[in-house]
């Protein structure tokens, strides 16, 4: 059957804005999936600690108020988040992320900015992973298909359905069954072990970066830079 038909795990962050480094956690969701049912779901509202602008209130649905009044402290949550995810890599089960840079470099800032050990720490300094990125994998295994790549473009293309874009479960689920279609609909992606699919991840990631790093300087923008490193972006990855 293939990595996609044993245990995975999603993973999603809603947060305060679009820049890991500097972003914070309001609702965090991580969803085990075996056979494409939830077996166990957990849930988080943080209070940031900053507000939160009301664009991304607007997308998440999370008032500023209701984070404050509800929310647990940040820091907690965000230690919470990575002893569940470094517990799932020790027992070898994949994590799934749309996205993943964005959400493990944005959930490693958060773990630095409190002063908490980081997800290799907590991992005996073993590399982090298994993680599995349907946005990364998708975009390397049909390049040249037209229109967008969120998350609610990519489960429309495979049939997946999302019912509650931007709930951080949904979206962790969504990205779970995205990825098992991926693996059904490309035998390559399915034959790989979910460590050999992690480090062709790297190398997709690492492409795509300087391939619309080139795109950005010839279209006009010739100091653009377009960080390669994947699952963790380069800054994240050194500071931490």
């Amino acid at each position: 059957m293939g990595w996609h038909g044993e245990t995975l795990v999603g993973f999603d962050l809603e947060t305060t804005g679009t820049e890991p480094l500097e972003a914070r956690i309001v609702t965090a969701a991580v969803v085990e999936v075996r056979g494409g049912d939830v077996v166990v779901r957990r849930d988080w509202l943080a209070d940031p600690g900053i507000r939160i602008p009301a664009q991304a209130s607007a997308i998440h649905g999370i008032s500023n108020e209701r984070a404050v009044a509800e929310g647990r402290p940040v820091r907690e949550v965000a230690d919470e988040l990575a002893d569940t995810l470094a517990g799932y890599w020790t027992r070898g089960v994949p994590v799934v992320a749309y996205n993943a840079a964005f959400d493990l470099t944005l959930l490693t800032a958060e773990l630095r900015r409190h002063g908490l050990p980081g997800l290799g720490e907590r991992l005996g300094g073993a590399p982090i992973g298994p993680v599995v990125d349907p946005y990364t994998i998708d975009r390397a295994v049909d390049r040249y298909r037209r229109g967008k790549r969120n998350l609610e473009a990519v489960c429309a293309e495979y049939g997946v359905v999302l019912d509650d874009a931007h709930d951080a479960a949904a979206d962790a689920l969504a990205a779970v069954l995205v990825a098992r279609a991926i693996a059904e609909r490309h035998a390559a992606v399915a034959a790989l072990s979910p460590r050999e699919l992690h480090q062709r991840q790297v190398q997709w990631y690492a492409q795509w970066a300087a391939d619309f790093q080139r795109f950005l300087r010839r279209k006009g923008t010739p100091d653009a830079v377009i960080d390669p490193a994947w699952p963790l972006r380069e800054a994240a990855a050194v500071a931490g």
